[in-house]
């Protein structure tokens, strides 16, 4: 089949899920949640694609959502139009959407019964990007995540149909480690977008300017604030087992492939000595399958 410039877009931005620190619709679940997922992501991808200025070049992705391929660089604009363009998602009459990762996640929207709230708070997380480049207190920090990355396993949860309660408590625990994780391995990436994820007064406890982020590699004070915060989403992701352990069938497998993406994340920040400023740490295939397991062997108990 030929493709066409809306399917390139799509895949363009659908590629990027090999990239992840864990496996986003792996080829054990059905077809059905496989499509669902990727789907989410593809609309998850493209609105931090937006926020970071990291669209395709060409100017595709604005002529969809209304506006001038130079207005690719307005980020706000971008962001306003998407959220047009995603109101038309959830819309019972009207035009459909405009760009061709909507229109995909139309059919799941409504086969799933997923409200706007998750989508409305990764848009508002990549809005708040924009305004504000760093975080006082960890407080802060955990309210950013709130909307950049909670909602994620939220919609992971109702697109299985397994919501509840105690169940989204412990995911929002699990997404917000692996936003701090993320964090975490990105300091220089972030910094060179004038972005600071650590919060400042733990950059003052362990006596870190923002100078020590900019360094080729990361002095003793740098290894020790980063050792924290990753201990930090390490407590956090203890959430996860008892999360595993609530559900059933490949949905167990999944969600330990999250929590399991998160703690080989770790494991590869610890074994760079917590330097993290030469580059992104990155976990293994065996490291990660090690830990999925270390996850799934906790879920039932064991230890």
């Amino acid at each position: 089949m030929t493709s066409t410039p809306d399917t390139r877009i799509g895949d363009a931005t659908l590629g990027k899920a090999a990239d992840e620190n864990f496996p986003v619709a792996p080829f054990f679940l059905p077809r059905a949640w496989r499509d669902d997922l990727m789907a989410v992501y593809g609309f998850a991808r493209l609105v931090d694609d937006i926020g970071d200025g990291d669209l395709a070049p060409g100017g595709a992705d604005a002529r969809h959502l209304g506006l001038e391929p130079e207005q690719s660089n307005d980020r706000l604009a971008m962001l306003d139009a998407f959220e047009t363009d995603l109101h038309r998602v959830f819309a019972t009459t009207g035009e459909e959407p405009h760009h061709p990762l909507l229109r995909d996640l139309r059919p799941t929207v409504r086969r799933r019964t997923l409200t706007p709230e998750p989508f409305l708070g990764l848009i508002e997380a990549n809005r708040q990007d924009q305004k504000i480049r760093r975080y006082g207190t960890y407080a802060e920090l955990a309210a950013y995540c709130e909307l950049s990355a909670n909602p994620v396993g939220r919609l992971v949860l109702a697109l299985t149909g397994t919501a509840s309660p105690e169940r989204v408590r412990r995911s929002d625990a699990v997404c917000t480690a692996l936003q701090i994780v993320e964090h975490l391995q990105d300091v220089a990436e972030d910094l060179e977008r004038d972005r600071i994820y650590l919060p400042a007064e733990d950059m003052e406890r362990f006596r870190v300017a923002e100078s020590d982020l900019a360094a080729p590699s990361a002095g003793a004070s740098v290894r020790a604030l980063i050792a924290y915060e990753a201990q930090r989403a390490s407590e956090l992701l203890n959430e996860g087992p008892p999360l595993v352990g609530s559900v059933n069938g490949r949905l167990k497998l999944l969600l330990a492939g999250f929590v399991g993406g998160g703690r080989s994340a770790l494991t590869a920040i610890s074994a760079a000595g917590f330097d993290v400023l030469p580059g992104p740490p990155k976990p293994t295939k065996p490291s990660l399958l090690r830990e999925v397991g270390i996850v799934l062997r906790r879920a039932r108990g064991e230890r």
